[in-house]
């Protein structure tokens, strides 16, 4: 992964570190599409990876709320397109678990002259309604 929020210095998981299974995959082809493993289930245990430092591995599984990610992709009609499309979507899974938390927003008061605007708007609406009444006679 490049270097982004999260990951100054970019990622890269090796190999080994993740754990690929193929199956029959439900999603499209043509006569092969019972015969042919091309549905790809990527798995990544959190806690045996060596790539995290201790701080990201905590960010990530309080993200995520598990310690083994685990992302499968079917789209695809051949293995190959899966595999990559699994590793990106594994990709795009830590790059937002690795964000830092967005900053708290500061309240703040409001300007004298918003204020000043809102009390002259609620008096020129006071004046309009006062003007309703019933109309007297002023013999």
């Amino acid at each position: 992964m490049p270097a982004g929020p999260g990951i100054p210095g970019g990622l890269v998981v090796p190999e080994s570190e993740l754990e690929e299974r193929f199956s029959r995959s439900p999603g499209p082809g043509g006569q092969s599409v019972n015969t042919t493993d091309s549905r790809v289930e990527l798995v990544f245990d959190l806690e045996a990876s060596e790539v995290l430092t201790a701080r990201q591995r905590e960010r990530v599984v309080a993200a995520l709320g598990t310690t083994r990610l685990s992302v499968t992709a079917s789209e695809h009609r051949s293995q190959l397109r899966n595999r990559a499309a699994a590793r990106e979507r594994l990709a795009d899974r830590l790059r937002t678990a690795l964000a830092p938390p967005p900053r708290p927003r500061v309240a703040t008061k409001p300007t004298r002259g918003s204020q000043r605007r809102r009390v002259e708007a609620k008096r020129r609406r006071s004046e309009t309604k006062a003007g309703r009444g019933r109309v007297r006679d002023t013999d």
